[in-house]
């Protein structure tokens, strides 16, 4: 099985905040978000294994600030690490005011995928290549959070 580099499973996604994704004061609903999140980490995840993919387990996810009516939202995501049929995609979310330009790094979060066959049966993926300094750095803090979850079981 040919191995793959994080860059290659890359994926983003941006959306514009309208009035259905906000509550009455303006602030989009955490499930919105969710909703981008596992969207966006279902390509890198696709795209990483090239088969089905289903969500396993997300991380944590802190809002760090609140993410407003007509911000435009981009979802940056790629795969840190892959196991035999598991994969961990990393997960970056930036909010833009597209009139101003500023943009703040509102939340990250990692999600876990597996890759299965049309019966629904785990498969085998490619392995991930760390390439770069950075992917370096992903690849091993995602053995870490692996072997705590593991551990936590």
């Amino acid at each position: 099985m040919e191995s793959r580099t994080s860059t290659d499973s890359e994926a983003v996604m941006s959306e514009l905040m309208m009035p259905q994704h906000a509550n009455n004061l303006g602030n989009v609903f955490g499930g919105v978000i969710l909703s981008l999140v596992d969207r966006v980490a279902a390509v890198a995840a696709i795209r990483h294994a090239r088969q089905i993919c289903v969500t396993v387990a997300m991380d944590r996810v802190d809002f760090h600030e609140p993410i407003h009516l007509g911000e435009l939202v981009t979802a940056f995501a790629r795969v840190n690490w892959a196991g035999r049929t598991s994969m961990e995609v990393g997960v970056r979310i930036v909010a833009e005011n597209v009139i101003t330009g500023a943009r703040r790094h509102t939340n990250s979060c990692y999600v876990t995928y597996v890759a299965i066959d049309q019966q629904g049966r785990p498969v085998p993926v490619p392995p991930v290549v760390p390439w770069t300094h950075e992917d370096h750095r992903r690849f091993e803090r995602a053995v870490r959070r692996r072997e705590r979850r593991l551990q936590a079981e």
